[in-house]
C-alpha cells in the first residue's frame, strides 16, 4: 500500500502539470488572437451611414464641402416681389412666371397658392413637388424653378444713372458694381453718391465719386439687399446772354464763381454789356436780382463772386433796348431754354 508521503508528491504533481497546461492554453490563445481579431470589412449599411455622423461644415467653412464661390447664392432666401419661373419637366403646360405676394405665396395651376418666402430655390422646389404628388397630379414630378428677379434681394439706384430701378445684390456687391448695372451716371449726375441701409434708415452714408473711379477707391463701398442707392444731381449755373456759348454749367463740388462761368460759357461777346451783368438767385422770398461788376473783374479791380446752385449768371447786350424791369424775366426764359451742358471746370 503506498504510503501518505507517495500519494501527497503524487497529487503536487499532478497540480503542477494542470497549472503548466493551462499557462500554455493561454499563451497559445493570445499568439492566435491578432490573426482572429483582424478588423471585419465595414457593411455597405455602416459605410453609407458613416458620412452621416460627420459634422455638417459651418457657413464659413471653405474647401469643395462647402460649394466654393456659390455658397452665398445657395442660402439666399426668396421674399416678396421676387418674381419665379417655375416649370415642371414634361409637363409645359404648368410653366408659369409668377410674383411672389405681399404675404409671401405664389399662385400656380393646380395646386393653388404655396408659401415660398423665407425658403431657398432649392427647398420651394421641393414644396411644389409635395403639392404635386400628394394631390394626386403627377407622380414624382420634377420642378425647377429659377428666380428672374430678387427683388427681395435687390438694392435701388436712383437718382442720375441711366437705368434707374432695382438691382440683384448676389453675394458680395460693391458700390461701382451696381452702378454699372444701372448703365452708369448720366451727363447731370454729381459728385456724391448717398447710400441708406435698410437696417440704419437714419444713418445714411455719403460718399464722394471721383471724376476717374479708380482715382478713389475707398468709395467704392459694400451694398447689401435692401439698401438705396441715390446719385444726386449735380448742382448747376446757368450762363445766358450775349457770351460765346449761353449754356448750363455743372458745378464740381459746388464751387464756381463768376469769371470761371463765363470762361466756360465762351466769354463774352463784343457787344455785350458788362455793366449790366447780374446774378438771379432764387431765395426764401422770391427772385432777386444782384448786380455784378464784371468790367472790374475783368480788369482785376473787383474780386470775383462765387455762384450758387441754380444761380442765373445774365449779360445783356448792349445794343438790345431792354425795358426795364424786363431783364429779370428775359434772363429766366433764357435760362429754360437751355440744355444742359457737361462742363466742368
Amino acid at each position: 500500500m503506498p504510503s501518505l508521503r507517495w500519494i501527497s508528491s503524487r497529487m503536487l504533481s499532478l497540480a503542477a502539470l494542470a497549472t503548466l497546461a493551462a499557462l500554455l492554453a493561454t499563451a497559445v490563445a493570445a499568439q492566435q488572437q491578432p490573426a482572429n481579431a483582424e478588423p471585419k470589412p465595414a457593411s455597405p449599411e455602416e459605410q453609407t451611414a458613416t458620412p452621416a455622423t460627420k459634422p455638417a461644415p459651418t457657413p464659413g467653412d471653405t474647401g469643395e464641402a462647402s460649394g466654393g464661390d456659390n455658397r452665398s447664392d445657395s442660402s439666399l432666401r426668396l421674399g416678396v416681389g421676387d418674381l419665379l419661373e417655375v416649370s415642371v419637366y414634361g409637363v409645359p403646360e404648368l410653366s408659369t412666371k409668377t410674383r411672389v405676394s405681399s404675404n409671401g405665396d405664389v399662385y400656380l395651376p393646380l395646386v393653388d397658392y404655396v408659401h415660398v418666402a423665407g425658403l431657398t430655390a432649392e427647398e420651394a422646389q421641393g414644396v411644389i413637388e409635395k403639392r404635386l404628388e400628394d394631390g394626386g397630379f403627377l407622380k414624382t414630378p420634377h420642378v425647377t424653378l429659377f428666380v428672374d428677379e430678387y427683388a427681395s434681394q435687390g438694392a435701388s439706384v436712383l437718382g442720375e444713372v441711366a437705368k434707374p430701378g432695382v438691382y440683384p445684390v448676389l453675394g458680395q456687391q460693391r458700390l461701382f458694381d451696381l452702378i454699372s448695372a444701372a448703365g452708369g451716371f448720366t451727363e447731370r449726375a454729381g459728385r456724391s453718391v448717398t447710400v441708406t441701409r435698410r437696417s440704419q434708415p437714419d444713418k445714411p452714408v455719403t460718399v464722394p465719386i471721383a471724376r476717374n473711379l479708380t482715382d478713389n477707391p475707398d468709395s467704392n463701398i459694400d451694398v447689401f439687399p435692401g439698401d438705396t442707392v441715390i446719385v444726386r444731381k449735380a448742382d448747376i449755373v446757368y450762363v445766358v446772354g450775349d457770351v460765346g456759348r449761353p449754356t448750363g454749367l455743372l458745378m464740381d463740388n459746388g464751387n464756381m464763381t463768376v469769371l470761371q462761368a463765363i470762361a466756360l460759357a465762351g466769354g463774352t461777346t463784343k457787344t455785350a454789356k458788362l455793366s449790366g451783368t447780374a446774378i438771379i438767385r432764387k431765395g426764401a422770398t422770391g427772385m432777386t436780382q444782384t448786380p455784378v461788376h464784371l468790367k472790374q473783374m475783368l480788369a482785376a479791380k473787383a474780386p470775383d463772386v462765387p455762384l450758387q446752385a441754380d444761380d442765373i449768371l445774365f449779360i445783356p447786350t448792349s445794343t438790345g433796348k431792354v425795358v426795364a424791369g424786363r431783364t429779370l424775366e428775359a434772363a429766366i426764359q433764357a435760362a429754360s431754354a437751355l440744355s444742359i451742358v457737361a462742363i466742368r471746370p
